[in-house]
This record gives structure tokens, sequence and C-alpha cells, in this order.
């Protein structure tokens, strides 16, 4: 996939996913505008994005921080012109507590991180997309918000909440150039692997094992290619036919 003269800007990048997307993007010739809390891991990841393309910036972000995500864009766009593509990965999701034993406190940081945090980097990439007549904006979402997980019931909302936004959002826009999607993954190979073809064995699916890093990738590269120029407001479960619990 080429992404040549293409800006991409990707929350959450240092790590997992948002990892191998940077990367993947990188391979395609893209102009990096990476964002993540963990600016160590981060610069990291610049690094090894910078084999295949010099054009990367970084930028120590809380997408929940509305005046920072406005200040990362701002600057992205003073460097490269435009943003083209706005991938939301950065989410908090390691949470397994009952319902009854969820605090208020974690119900507002998980919202203003996994909901208000992809409002905040939407709202200030999109009036330019329009202007520009081009948008791709791809949603990585997850499973639990279309079955919902137990004991994870806040993280489901989240995400359930986002998909619901991927798909009004991309009827407001469709007819202006903007393409809105959501990639919703099953279980993946833990983060912490830099491995991004690692996999383990995994009951939640009958292919009996989670996905990749990289899998997840080339999913969120492909919507965001020119290939995929008639699809938008969809949710694609990317998750090795899970089984529903």
């Amino acid at each position: 996939m080429n992404f040549n003269k293409k800006t991409v800007f990707v929350t959450g990048a240092a790590v997992g996913i948002g990892r191998a997307v940077a990367i993947k993007f990188a391979q395609g010739g893209a102009n990096l505008v990476l964002t993540d809390i963990n600016m160590e891991a981060l610069e990291r990841v610049e690094k090894e994005a910078a084999v295949y393309t010099k054009n990367i910036l970084t930028f120590q972000c809380d997408v929940s921080d509305e005046e920072r995500v406005y200040t990362v864009v701002k600057e992205a766009e003073n460097e490269f012109g435009k943003i083209d593509i706005l991938v939301n990965n950065a989410a908090l999701w390691r949470c397994c507590a009952p319902f009854t034993d969820t605090s208020t406190d974690e119900w507002r940081k998980f919202f203003d991180v996994n909901i208000m945090g992809v409002v905040y980097c939407t709202k200030a990439v999109l009036s330019k997309m329009i202007e520009n007549g081009y948008g791709r904006v791809i949603n990585v979402a997850s499973v639990a918000g279309v079955y919902g997980n137990a004991n994870m019931v806040h993280y489901s909302a989240t995400k359930g909440a986002l998909i619901s936004m991927t798909k009004a959002l991309a009827k407001e826009v469709a007819d202006k150039g903007v393409l809105v999607n959501c990639v919703s993954p099953g279980s993946v190979s833990p983060s912490e692997n830099q491995d991004m073809n690692y996999f383990e064995k995994s009951e939640l699916s009958f292919m009996g094992r989670t996905g990749t890093d990289i899998e997840n990738a080339n999913l969120i590269c492909f919507l965001a290619s020119d290939e995929a120029s008639y699809i938008s407001g969809q949710n694609i479960q990317i998750d090795g036919c899970r089984k529903k619990q």
C-alpha cells in the first residue's frame, strides 16, 4: 500500500497495535505524527520507523487533554501542511472488576480517554479533511463493544459507543470525501512482546490463537488506503472467528 505524500496521525503509537500501525505506514512512505503518554517507548518506535521514512514527528500526549491534542495537530499541520489519515488507537483497557466494584471515577476516566479522546482528535482534524475533500478516520474499538464483556462493563460501554459514533459520523461526511471506519479486535497478543507477528494459544477464538499486532495493522492500513475507497461506516471485527463470550 502506497502512502507517499500522505500524513498519518496515530494515537497510542508506542506499543502493540499502535506501534505496528506506525511501522506499517512508514513502510508505505507516509509522513508520521505519533503520540503516546509514554515518550520513552514512543522514541523507540520513532527509531524503528525511521528506517523507512524520515518524516516523523513524535509528541507526548494524553488524548483526554483537549488543549494538548489541538496543539499537537497544529504543530503537525505547520510541518506537513495537512493530516490525511487519523487512527484513533489510544485507549484504556486493563480492567477487570464487577460493575458494583467499579467507581464512578473509573467510569469517567475511561470515557475521558476512550470516547472524549477520540472526539478531540477527530474534531481537531476533520474540518481540514472536509476542506481538502479527502480524509480517513479509523477508530480502534473492540469485540467487547459488540458482545459486552462481564467484569469489563465500563470498557465495553466505551467501545460500544465508539462503534456507534463511527457509523453516525460516517453518514455526515461520506459525501465530503472523508471515510470513517472502525476495527474491533478480539484477543490480541500481549503488547509487551516486541515481535509484531507473535501470537499465543487462545480458547476465545475458533482459530485457537490470539491476533497479532501486524494482522491488526494490516486491516487498519487497508481501510486507510485508496484501495478501500468504497468502504465507510463499517465496524470490522478481526477476531479469529471469536466465540461469543
